[in-house]
């Protein structure tokens, strides 16, 4: 783990540059000594980097739902093809050229991050041995070696030895309770955003085996981060459970406002946006009518969900428009009644006696 932290060097002054300037607001307002201090800087660190890394998340959600598209016609390719590997490559990449999906753009946020990780771990391993780096005189490094969170040094790791955790003012037993918590709510935290991911935003009409690995990844990555946690300093658990936290609600974010079409989420969002359209006779929100002028845009390619809503939207008299909107319509109106069964309402003709029934112009006389 340090030679990897030694590659991501170069980045180590930025790293170090934000951490400070973090930590002297902090300081003043909890003491420059103090855990809370080191320890929201880092959090802030993770916050300052995720916002910026917002429109590759962007990116990666586009990517992601392109990935999910592609997959009946990626199948059809490897059964094509699965005797020519060189062929079924060739065709996979002729694919992504004409879709314009790139394989690697759902990874771009955790690359993108990697420099910043590593370059964390590489300044909490300097604090760990005493060691200046980056903008960190020696004042600051005593001061971040000394500080503790629940009792846990931030530089102190699970791993390390009683003698080593005692030269940082702590005990092991206070140590590895305070790593531990840490590390099993890190894995807790990457198996729901995983798990949700999985079960709320994923189309249920495609089967496939990118699914089948989706779901195996939700269980193996928690084991990784798990079996790599105890290496980690509590500073870096600091980091690495805040941005799994981040990620978390963002995911959340994009499933309720903007969910994969064919999936969960997007049955359950629809349904709240016909209860809205339903008590306010519009459709509000520029993100809204966007999503609803796509649906329109489809016609008869519509999903399950789509169909139901723009159903639902006709029985109530409303018709989704090109630009997102709703209007009434008279003729959504008559097809509602008529698919309701207005047809059958009809008023039936008065039943005529005997006398009526004859007849006309032979009136019926009595003897």
């Amino acid at each position: 783990m340090d030679t990897i932290a030694g590659l991501f060097s170069f980045i180590t002054t930025p790293v170090s540059w934000v951490i400070v300037q973090f930590h002297s607001l902090y300081g003043a307002l909890f003491g420059p000594d103090s855990g809370w201090a080191w320890g929201l800087s880092i959090v802030s660190l993770v916050i300052l980097i995720r916002i910026c890394l917002i429109p590759l998340f962007v990116k990666q959600i586009k990517a992601t739902r392109g990935m999910q598209a592609l997959q009946p016609k990626m199948k059809a390719i490897q059964e094509r093809y699965k005797n020519d590997k060189q062929r079924q490559s060739e065709e996979m990449m002729k694919l992504y050229k004409e879709t314009g999906t790139n394989p690697l753009s759902s990874c771009l946020p955790i690359l993108a991050q990697s420099p910043f990780f590593f370059a964390l771990y590489h300044v909490l391993a300097n604090i760990a041995n005493g060691k200046t780096i980056g903008v960190l005189d020696q004042q600051l490094v005593d001061s971040a070696r000394s500080a503790q969170i629940f009792g846990a040094p931030i530089a102190a790791k699970f791993m390390d030895s009683p003698a080593k955790v005692e030269a940082l003012g702590a005990t092991l037993t206070d140590v590895r309770i305070v790593t531990a918590v840490m590390i099993v709510m890190m894995s807790l935290s990457q198996f729901y955003t995983q798990r949700q991911l999985m079960q709320k935003n994923v189309d249920l009409t495609v089967k496939t085996p990118f699914m089948q690995q989706q779901k195996m990844l939700m269980y193996i990555f928690p084991v990784i981060f798990a079996v790599m946690g105890i290496n980690f300093p509590v500073g870096v658990l600091v980091y690495w459970l805040t941005t799994n936290v981040w990620t978390m609600g963002q995911q959340m974010y994009v499933i309720n406002q903007n969910p994969t079409p064919g999936s969960k989420a997007q049955d359950q969002f629809l349904t709240r946006l016909l209860k809205s359209v339903s008590s306010h006779g519009e459709v509000k929100g520029r993100g809204k009518k966007k999503i609803v002028a796509a649906i329109v845009a489809k016609g008869p390619d519509r999903n399950d969900n789509e169909r139901k809503f723009i159903a639902a939207l006709t029985k109530q008299g409303l018709a989704a428009q090109a630009d997102g909107s709703v209007i009434k319509s008279v003729e959504a109106t008559v097809d509602a009644d008529a698919a309701s069964g207005g047809a059958a309402k009809r008023q039936q003709p008065k039943r005529q006696s005997k006398s009526q029934r004859q007849t006309p112009g032979k009136p019926s006389t009595k003897k």
